[in-house]
């Protein structure tokens, strides 16, 4: 990393405070004048009012970013202050005077932090997906299982039992008015491109439909779908209550480029600590 922007970025986190619970970072906006080259309020004061447009711009919550602290007095005016988080920093950055160098530095630094953030992020949420497809796999093999033990057998039958639960689930689409809204090629499963909440919602209903086929003995085709369908359909009443339509959420990416680029991932980084490990010999 280039010694100037390494010093930013050192400069930058040797001011950042974190709340008591310790699960909030913050910085106060005049120890951030100071670091970006600001030697009057007044001044900077411009460049966090320009912060804030774009942050009403971006549709994100002003106050949840730029938070008035407590005005302080040394004898005499109560200086003014914010409550800055990172997002707020990195605009504040991005309006401040091109002129001076530690705001190029700081936005260079921001939005690396920024877009390191968001690759988190995405990794959590494919992290989540991916759990809950192997879970909800898990409980679909499960009920496959309980189904056939009792009377549904043949491949079209349960293939009518599992579309009786998506019609119950998305108001009455079927699996394949799924597929041509998403745009889901044929022969992949739909939950290969559910959301998070979707994959959740499928694995909820099916496993309470498992639980209460066992617990009153039911059998039979009949019985079993009616009690898929109404189970499903109290899960959409869940889902709806909560400001959530199951057929209007869009298709994510598929898990299976997921997968095979996590693994991809995986075998370089093996391959690079391998690497590693031969010059440190």
């Amino acid at each position: 990393m280039d010694k100037a922007l390494l010093q930013i970025q050192m400069n930058l986190e040797s001011i950042k405070k974190m709340s008591e619970d310790t699960t909030t970072e913050f910085w106060l906006a005049r120890d951030l004048m100071l670091i970006l080259g600001y030697s009057t309020w007044r001044q900077f004061h411009e460049a966090i009012g320009r912060a804030k447009e774009s942050c009403e711009t971006g549709s994100q919550v002003v106050e949840n970013h730029f938070l008035p602290a407590p005005a302080k007095s040394t004898g005499g005016r109560p200086k003014e202050d914010y409550f800055l988080t990172r997002y707020a920093c990195y605009l504040i950055a991005q309006n401040g005077d091109p002129r001076k160098p530690q705001i190029a530095l700081a936005q260079t630094y921001f939005a690396t932090q920024t877009r390191k953030q968001e690759l988190l992020e995405q990794r959590e949420g494919e992290n989540k997906r991916l759990e809950a497809r192997a879970k909800l796999k898990e409980t679909e093999n499960k009920i496959e299982s309980t189904v056939y033990e009792r009377g549904i057998r043949l491949p079209i039958e349960f293939g009518s039992f599992k579309n009786k639960h998506i019609e119950a689930l998305y108001g009455g689409l079927s699996a394949v008015d799924l597929r041509k809204r998403r745009k889901i090629p044929i022969g992949r499963a739909l939950a290969d491109f559910d959301t998070h909440v979707e994959l959740k919602a499928k694995d909820f209903a099916l496993a309470m439909t498992d639980h209460n086929i066992k617990d009153k003995n039911l059998r039979g085709s009949h019985q079993m779908t009616a009690e898929v369908v109404k189970n499903s359909r109290t899960t959409r009443q869940a889902l709806l209550s909560r400001g959530i339509k199951p057929e209007d959420l869009k298709a994510e990416e598929d898990l299976k480029k997921v997968a095979s680029r996590r693994s991809k991932e995986e075998k370089e980084i093996l391959e690079a600590n391998k690497r590693y490990a031969e010059l440190g010999n």
